[in-house]
């Protein structure tokens, strides 16, 4: 649904106008149907119709980056879509998406140091721990953790950063942390714009809780 000027309040309209005009809500409006359609695919799309979902979006995800290429949240979104499509295709085959996806993060922090809110370093965090390590991959556990430390100190109550962090701490066998990330994840408070992906990873961290007590 387009935006238009006579919706908005005057001042909202001149700060709207100043920084990017009907442009940046066009982007706004692009972004948050790209963000919806992917927290539907990731939380209620059956696992063997996901990979094929995700190939879909990603191309709506390229097609938006192409319109608007410098801009930090759309390639944050490129990166979260391929980094998704990676871990559904799985295996081998995965890894030249979780390249281009660890890429096109990369870029995004040089101009958002903060990845919109730490979502980068989420997203970075879960390839370093999950792609394989080297010589087949860009695995790496301690590069992975240093990208988990960085989106806590930007986001230290956030679901999902405490939710991933969790899963690789346990992984590594520290479970007495990965308990206190899961805890933590349980009682963060999700994201107004994330809010079906938030809640799905707290009933995750909750089984995660389960299983370390």
């Amino acid at each position: 649904m387009p935006f238009h000027s006579r919706l908005l309040p005057a001042s909202i309209l001149g700060f709207v106008l100043a920084f990017g005009g009907p442009g940046a809500l066009a982007q706004d409006s692009e972004l948050f149907a790209l963000k919806n359609r992917w927290e539907h695919v990731t939380t209620q799309t059956p696992e063997g119709a996901r990979a094929k979902a995700l190939e879909a979006l990603a191309e709506e995800a390229n097609a938006l980056v192409r319109q608007y290429p410098d801009h930090p949240r759309v390639l944050i979104w490129q990166g979260i879509v391929l980094a998704s499509q990676a871990r559904a295709a799985g295996g081998l085959g995965a890894l030249g998406l979780a390249k281009e996806a660890r890429s096109i993060l990369e870029r995004a922090l040089e101009l958002d140091p903060e990845g919109n809110g730490g979502s980068a370093y989420v997203t970075l965090g879960a390839l370093y721990d999950r792609v394989p390590g080297w010589p087949v991959g860009f695995g790496n556990s301690e590069t992975a953790e240093t990208m988990f430390q960085k989106a806590l100190a930007i986001r230290p109550e956030g679901i999902d950063v405490n939710y991933y962090y969790a899963a690789f701490l346990e992984e590594e066998g520290r479970t007495r942390e990965a308990l206190e990330h899961a805890r933590r994840a349980v009682e963060g408070e999700a994201r107004e714009e994330r809010q079906v992906s938030d809640e799905a990873l707290r009933a995750q961290a909750r089984e995660l809780v389960t299983s370390l007590q």
